[in-house]
This record gives C-alpha cells, sequence and structure tokens, in this order.
C-alpha cells in the first residue's frame, strides 16, 4: 500500500524501515569483524618467528598405497607453517629442528550402501606418526604415534567420479593433519 509522498507501509505502518534500521547495525558489525586484519601471530620471542631459524621438513615415509602421500603430507605442512605466520626458512643443511613423519597407513571404510548394495560414501582415515626434533641437541621436542584425521567421500558406479573424490579427501585429511601439526609445533617453538 502507498501513502502520501511514494512511500511503502504495511498494516503496521512502518516495517520496512524498522527492518533496515535491524539489518544496518548488524551489517556494520560484520564488516567491522571481517575487515578488522585480526591474524594470529607468533610470540615476539619465538623462534617460530625469527627469520634466521631453518626448519627441515623432508617427504614423509609412505607405508600407504597411496603413492604421493608422504610428499604431499610434508608440502601441505609448509604452506601451513606460512600460513599460520613462519618466517624463517626451509633447509636441510644448517636446519635448527627437523620435522619428520611416517604416513603408517591411510584406511578406506564403506560407511553407506544403496539399494543395490553398491557403497555410497567411503570414510577415509590418515594415520601419521610425527616426531620434531632439535638438530643442535639430538633431542625430541615432540613426538606422537598414531595421529589420525578423516575425511567421507562419495561413490558412484563412475570410477572417475569415485577416484576423484577419493584424491579430495586425501587432500583434505592431509590439509587437517598439516593443521594439527602446524599448530602444535607452533606452540613447542
Amino acid at each position: 500500500m502507498k501513502a502520501a509522498g511514494g512511500r511503502h507501509f504495511d498494516r503496521n505502518g512502518n516495517a520496512r524501515r524498522r527492518i533496515r534500521h535491524a539489518f544496518l547495525p548488524a551489517f556494520l558489525l560484520a564488516v567491522l569483524f571481517i575487515g578488522c586484519g585480526y591474524r594470529l601471530q607468533g610470540d615476539p620471542g619465538s623462534r617460530f618467528v625469527d627469520p634466521a631459524f631453518r626448519l627441515d621438513i623432508r617427504p614423509f615415509a609412505n607405508a600407504s598405497v597411496v603413492p604421493d602421500a608422504g610428499a604431499y603430507l610434508a608440502a601441505r605442512l609448509r604452506e601451513e607453517f606460512r600460513r599460520i605466520g613462519f618466517r624463517g626458512s626451509f633447509d636441510r643443511a644448517g636446519a635448527d629442528v627437523a620435522v619428520e613423519g611416517t604416513i603408517r597407513e591411510i584406511r578406506e571404510d564403506v560407511s553407506s550402501h544403496g539399494t543395490e548394495g553398491h557403497a555410497l560414501e567411503h570414510r577415509l582415515t590418515l594415520y601419521v606418526d610425527i616426531r620434531v626434533v632439535e638438530i643442535a641437541r639430538g633431542r625430541p621436542l615432540w613426538k606422537e604415534d598414531g595421529m589420525t584425521e578423516t575425511a567421507s567421500y562419495f561413490a558412484g558406479t563412475d570410477f572417475q567420479y569415485t577416484e576423484s573424490n577419493r584424491r579430495a579427501a586425501i587432500e583434505e585429511v592431509c590439509r587437517r593433519m598439516a593443521r594439527r601439526i602446524g599448530q602444535t609445533v607452533r606452540v613447542i617453538l
């Protein structure tokens, strides 16, 4: 309904104006949180943010059936370190700390079946052993066996569809594992 002056009103009178006034503060608050530039930074005294610090991250030993899983996880770990504020370099020669690991297994289980008995969804689990060693003293800073990360993927009768989803699930569990390892190493250093 139009009132004098071409404004729109409903039975309640100024409903659109009230909605607009309620939306504007919420929108501005969201923009402030998004644009504030807050990022996680390393502690000023931490070796993690020291540009002279050298970290050795070799491709993980791979005992799984996925041929490049160890190299892929190591690459994601390097990316994760950069993302969370590592300022040093990745160097084998003269490294201060070494991050070593083994991908023990990548297990796949069927988590749901279709009416015709075909697998519809698989659960992929990555098993990793990790060790972080201070090279100068030869002492372990952190060691954990049997770390796991899990992701699900859909399967179908088309092999390419299933294999593409499987590869995406492998990449996802590696990203998640790299995030967990990166956060722990950041606290240790």
